[in-house]
């Protein structure tokens, strides 16, 4: 029996570091922001109309989910306290850009950080319809 439970943990535990693994190699791959900055987006070479606001600095954050509460049970908070929110676990992040959905991504781990892997970027021409 103990061995059954050791052989079980010991695929457990391979299973995860094969997984781990790769995540190692897609992180390999992955291009860092300092990469990026003196480059024109996918390569692009950006008009000069273009080029002036390229380095023109914007808000990018990940929500995970909302939810409204009334302003007595927002006053009721404390440390410990669990707010119930719209999205199922396991569901992607919005990624959003000065309060613009761009993308949906995954929470992953670089270097002991937090990231975000995109896994469904919004075409250019679906966020200017969104902004109308």
């Amino acid at each position: 029996m103990a061995n059954d439970d050791q052989d079980a943990m010991a695929d457990d535990w391979a299973a995860a570091m094969a997984e781990q693994a790769e995540v190692d190699d897609a992180m390999s791959q992955a291009v860092s922001f300092d990469e990026l900055k003196d480059e024109s987006p996918r390569g692009i070479t950006a008009s000069p109309e273009l080029e002036v606001i390229l380095d023109i600095p914007v808000s990018i954050s990940m929500e995970v989910g909302r939810t409204s509460i009334t302003i007595r049970n927002l006053l009721q908070l404390n440390q410990g306290s669990v707010i119930e929110l719209d999205r199922l676990a396991g569901e992607p992040l919005d990624v959003l850009v000065n309060g613009t959905l761009i993308a949906h991504g995954e929470v992953v781990v670089v270097n002991e950080k937090f990231g975000i892997r995109m896994t469904d970027v919004i075409s250019p021409s679906e966020r200017i319809k969104k902004l109308r």
